[in-house]
């Protein structure tokens, strides 16, 4: 988890917390001033409520999301800043104050066309920023050239069926021939769930086509088990939360 400071009062937000929260939030010695920030994964719950897992298996229960209206209908990959609060709280490791959320686009793999498939998802290339495996997502931070005229594709074949090369995968990238405009930085994360039923670690062959030519990032995949936190540097910055916005 990444820590970081706002600066300014947070008054108003710890006065809020207060009101919601029982007393024995107060005894794990954690600052209302302080603050995190992570990639996770918002799993719902049946009562409108959700609960959030780190890529290390850590659970988060909101006890206190203040201004915040969000409702996943599955899994969803979110990123969170966030001030914990106390642990073991009702079963889940910490409850933390949920200060900003932000949805990461979230996908499953798409159908190979094979030979199709630079027309149907495209080809352009993008720099990669990191690429990691965590909570049974497959994770992509990148920069592309962004002219603000419309979104951009992101999607990961499965090649897998059609290769010589086991769990081969292939990020596509279509800038709808928006090439020119200025670098922006883009977040995806792909369901890994449907690649195998099999509990054992597997190596996943992801291809991706950059501005170097055509890499293959050879990353371990273990279905129902926790990952290694991401890289700090996953993103560009804290705040703009890799710029999600700019794709589809």
């Amino acid at each position: 988890m990444k820590k970081f400071r706002f600066a300014g009062s947070l008054a108003a937000l710890a006065l809020v917390a207060s009101l919601f929260l029982p007393s024995c939030l107060d005894d794990d010695g954690y600052s209302l001033g302080d603050h995190w920030w992570s990639i996770a994964t918002a799993r719902p719950l049946s009562d409108n409520a959700f609960y959030l897992t780190l890529d290390d298996g850590t659970t988060l229960w909101p006890a206190a999301p203040t201004h915040i209206r969000f409702q996943p209908e599955h899994p969803q990959r979110v990123a969170i800043d966030y001030t914990l609060l106390g642990d073991k709280f009702q079963g889940y490791d910490h409850a933390i104050r949920l200060n900003l959320l932000d949805t990461v686009l979230t996908k499953a793999p798409v159908q190979d066309f094979g030979i199709k498939n630079d027309s149907v998802y495209g080809k352009d290339p993008v720099k990669i920023s990191a690429i990691w495996v965590g909570d049974g997502f497959l994770n992509v931070s990148f920069q592309t050239r962004f002219s603000g005229a419309f979104k951009h594709a992101v999607n990961l074949v499965n090649r897998a069926e059609l290769s010589d090369v086991p769990y081969h995968l292939e990020f596509r990238h279509n800038a709808f021939g928006d090439t020119d405009g200025q670098w922006r930085s883009g977040l995806v994360a792909f369901d890994l769930s449907s690649l195998t039923s099999d509990s054992s670690t597997v190596k996943l062959h992801v291809f991706v086509d950059t501005y170097e030519g055509s890499k293959d990032y050879k990353l371990d995949y273990s279905p129902g088990k926790s990952s290694a936190d991401a890289p700090e540097e996953r993103v560009d910055n804290a705040s703009g939360f890799g710029d999600s916005g700019i794709l589809r």
